[in-house]
């Protein structure tokens, strides 16, 4: 996808695409530039890991956007409740898209630690783009979590939230260490 058609989808207020989407482009952006400078500095197993990383943020991109809006289109045709079969089906769908940002969060922590990780290892021209990545991934960590923690399937005391929490608090802490 061109980067002005994604923008373009993400801007559109009749698309599902939305922040977890933009969040997940971002960490896939981070892990570009993890992957970049991971070839320039001959380190081919943390290209490979970043390779992995880029991809799996680029398909999560879609599917936290299906995600959310089969949830979105759930709570719109939901109504007052009280019908059963309705209410599973949309608690389902709304733990669905908590599940989406989670991965995301994960993956974003994953490369953030990667980013972190290649600024020992990586050539002196690239380590700045390396400790890029990891304030990028750190960002998009964060803003991960904080999409786990405004679904309305999700409390305050939720494993889900507890987990996105410490993922961006993971990513967070490799980019602080750096900048």
């Amino acid at each position: 996808m061109e980067l002005d058609a994604a923008l373009d989808t993400i801007a559109d207020p009749a698309s599902s695409s939305a922040a977890g989407s933009a969040a997940a482009m971002t960490g896939a952006l981070a892990a570009a530039i993890a992957m970049k400078a991971a070839r320039a500095s001959g380190e081919h197993g943390r290209s490979a890991q970043a390779a992995a990383l880029l991809r799996r943020l680029a398909r999560a991109a879609v599917s936290d956007a299906a995600a959310f809006g089969a949830a979105r289109a759930a709570l719109a045709e939901a109504g007052e409740g009280g019908d059963a079969g309705r209410d599973f089906s949309l608690r389902t769908l709304l733990d669905r898209a908590a599940l989406e940002p989670l991965a995301i969060a994960d993956a974003c922590a994953d490369v953030a630690a990667l980013g972190a990780e290649l600024t020992a290892h990586a050539a002196p021209e690239v380590v700045p783009d390396a400790a890029a990545a990891t304030a990028l991934a750190a960002g998009a960590a964060r803003a991960a979590a904080h999409l786990v923690g405004v679904n309305l399937a999700v409390g305050a005391d939720d494993e889900r939230l507890a987990r996105a929490e410490q993922a961006a608090a993971a990513a967070a802490a490799a980019a602080a260490a750096l900048l």
